[in-house]
């Protein structure tokens, strides 16, 4: 494995090959914890990892260095997948100082007692000379916490980024040229929709601000390290975090006798046209990553549920929760389904909408038991209003 980013920088981290969740985020391609360590007149270690996985950051640490050699633990973010290790690592290191800014030392002493540390508080600004290299600091407050930060090397270039810029992606490599350009960034999309979403403006804000570094590599968190498409990468997240959408229109369900999915498929039929992307999703045969994926960037989307015990389907409420969490922006849309006695499901589905900030395109589109030749061709006519929203009409 080329672990080498720069002489003397090496990766150190674990790649977790077997995990496929990550609080109820699906990651079907695995994952890694990534830990960088700089070798200079002074030694710092830049990241640790989640706990269960410490020895092995320590064994990698111990086959390049002394554990009592390193000076400098940084901790740009306190969140368990990247300091759950940390209490191992500071008494395996003993001569170690903490760096991180005074936020992440309030989060870090919830999970730590951190009474023993000795502790270097940095601000935005601040730096640490190592010898031959500088350890700048950059606060990016919810980028995706209160706490977090990067760290820059300015006489490499180097950018360590945190969460930012990463990916949910198990290699046995450890930079984008090294991978499938298509498939790192379709997992970094899926990451910045099921991670970073509904920190867009703070996204937009900071890219702002990295404009005046002179950036030749990103070192994320998690994922492989962008020395080669690092333009890609950066245009992606300016998209991203503006909210520009695609003429894309999805069609998002659950069905109990086949009602629902019969308007479903009527909807989708009217939406369908050339130069517009549409999509199918049933919920029960997906999941909430993919779909909150699929809406990062679409423009247009109708969800529908019928009426169970009064409400909306389980399933459906759980991707309306997920997705409110999100806070997903720019969209466009309406609720649809089915019901026996009650329009509960559809209208509540409408509540959801709403609370998001769609643009309501109709009101709820509803069926009795099974919907009538009439309604279907309502519902044609109604993704026809997605089609024409999805193409800037």
């Amino acid at each position: 494995m080329d672990t080498l980013l720069r002489d003397g920088i090496n990766w150190v981290g674990y790649v977790d090959w077997t995990v496929r969740d990550f609080h109820g985020y699906r990651t079907e391609r695995g994952s890694t914890y990534n830990s960088y360590l700089v070798e200079d007149e002074k030694i710092a270690l830049i990241d640790t990892v989640k706990a269960s996985y410490v020895e092995r950051l320590l064994d990698n640490i111990s086959t390049r260095v002394k554990l009592e050699d390193v000076s400098y633990v940084v901790c740009n973010h306190a969140e368990p997948d990247h300091s759950g290790g940390l209490a191992r690592v500071m008494a395996a290191c003993s001569n170690a100082e903490l760096v991180c800014d005074e936020k992440c030392l309030k989060v870090l002493s919830s999970y730590h007692d951190a009474s023993a540390w000795k502790v270097r508080i940095v601000k935005d600004g601040d730096s640490i000379s190592l010898g031959k290299r500088t350890l700048a600091f950059l606060e990016t407050p919810m980028v995706h916490w209160p706490e977090s930060m990067f760290t820059y090397i300015p006489e490499e270039k180097l950018l360590f980024s945190m969460d930012a810029f990463g990916q949910h992606y198990a290699s046995a490599h450890r930079f984008d040229d090294q991978e499938s350009i298509e498939v790192i960034m379709q997992e970094a999309k899926t990451y910045y929709a099921n991670i970073v979403m509904l920190y867009g403006k703070q996204i937009a804000k900071l890219l702002g601000r990295a404009a005046d570094i002179e950036i030749e590599m990103v070192a994320p968190s998690h994922g492989v390290i962008w020395r080669s498409q690092i333009g890609t990468i950066l245009a992606a997240y300016k998209e991203w975090s503006q909210c520009k959408v695609r003429p894309k229109v999805l069609v998002i369900y659950d069905t109990m006798w086949q009602s629902t999915e019969k308007m479903a498929q009527a909807i989708l039929a009217g939406a369908s046209r050339p130069g517009i992307d549409t999509k199918l999703l049933n919920v029960r045969a997906s999941n909430s990553t993919v779909i909150a994926t699929e809406v990062l960037d679409a423009a247009a989307i109708a969800v529908g549920s019928p009426t169970l015990n009064m409400t909306i389907m389980p399933k459906v409420v759980e991707i309306l929760a997920y997705l409110k969490g999100l806070r997903p922006a720019g969209k466009a849309g309406f609720a649809f389904g089915s019901y026996g006695w009650g329009q509960n499901g559809p209208k509540e589905v409408d509540t959801y909408l709403q609370a998001m900030k769609f643009e309501m395109l109709r009101d709820p589109l509803c069926a009795k038991f099974v919907p009538t030749a009439e309604t279907l061709e309502e519902c044609r006519k109604a993704g026809e209003l997605l089609a024409d929203k999805a193409a800037g009409r």
